[in-house]
């Protein structure tokens, strides 16, 4: 199954809640590959903690290998090769976790048909050795958004399996950004079906992740005065109606992934360790990324929209 990971605006936790995704799969007893199609910033390097690899790889990443400069894009089994001791040592009964990383010192790139073909057996190879295949793409409009979806258009791929997930922040700015990305002018869904896809199929292959959630009501907020809890309650029901009103509500929400001390600093891999050893990281946002990690393959999870 792939996997497209796309957001609007930066800074929606995009990258580090698909990297946990992908740990979480593995974990799991899964294959897990993960894709890093942020060309202008390929830095899941840095989140899975790869020397070396931290803003892409010199020569030899996905870049390389679409533009035709390579045979194969580079593969890291991130178990071997991340200097995190919650990474470097493979669980007994995980699957693979591997990363294929982008090139340094690149940016965005205009496609043709050689890219497409390539990028389209790039991901036939990768869906025939992982179980789930994780595109972390560019922000906003991309070539990049537009390439998978050429990609994926083509007659011999049409049989993998393809889900979307939109990421944005619980902000008024972040709604509207989501919206516009899938059912706005040149959205997902206007450039899918001139791509060749059928909109309704690709509207219910899209679901929305709502990032760095609040808890209004959790101990975070035992230092605000009444007044301020009141403001947060008002404006977290005129998100509610608006995300509503955006068609990113709750009938299209896959999950929520609450708002944790530790990424708010840090963009990483959040394992148990964090939270048990560590004391850092929050135990509903590591539980928030292994549901995660449950329901993006649970077809119940997909019915209905």
């Amino acid at each position: 199954m792939l996997i497209f990971a796309a957001s609007d605006k930066g800074g929606t936790g995009r990258s580090v809640t698909s990297c946990n995704l992908a740990y979480q799969h593995a974990l799991q007893g899964r294959d897990s590959c993960y894709l890093d199609f942020d060309f202008g910033s390929p830095t899941s390097g840095a989140i899975f903690e790869i020397p070396g690899v931290q803003a892409g790889v010199a020569g030899g990443g996905l870049h390389s290998y679409l533009t035709g400069g390579v045979p194969r894009a580079r593969q890291i089994d991130v178990w071997a090769d991340s200097h995190r001791d919650a990474l470097r040592r493979r669980p007994g009964g995980a699957g693979k976790l591997t990363l294929m990383p982008g090139d340094s010192g690149f940016g965005e790139f205009s496609i043709d048909e050689d890219i497409i073909a390539r990028c389209a057996d790039l991901f036939l190879r990768a869906d025939e050795e992982h179980d789930l295949v994780i595109v972390d793409l560019s922000a906003g409009r991309s070539y990049a958004i537009d390439m998978v979806l050429a990609a994926t258009a083509l007659d011999w791929t049409r049989e993998v399996q393809v889900r979307w997930l939109i990421f944005h922040r619980w902000t008024r700015q972040h709604i509207i950004a989501a919206n516009g990305l899938v059912y706005g002018p040149s959205g997902i869904l206007e450039s899918g079906q001139h791509r060749g896809h059928d909109r309704e199929a690709l509207r219910r292959a899209i679901r929305f992740v709502r990032t760095a959630v609040p808890d209004i009501s959790g101990p975070d907020q035992a230092g605000l005065r009444a007044e301020q809890l009141a403001w947060l309650e008002v404006c977290d029901q005129r998100l509610q109606e608006l995300a509503g009103r955006s068609n990113v509500g709750r009938a299209a929400l896959l999950a929520k992934i609450p708002l944790d001390p530790v990424l708010q600093w840090q963009e990483q891999i959040l394992s148990g360790e964090d939270v048990w050893l560590h004391r850092t990281a929050n135990q509903g946002t590591v539980n928030a990324f292994e549901e995660l990690a449950k329901l993006v393959t649970d077809d119940r999870a997909w019915d209905g929209l």
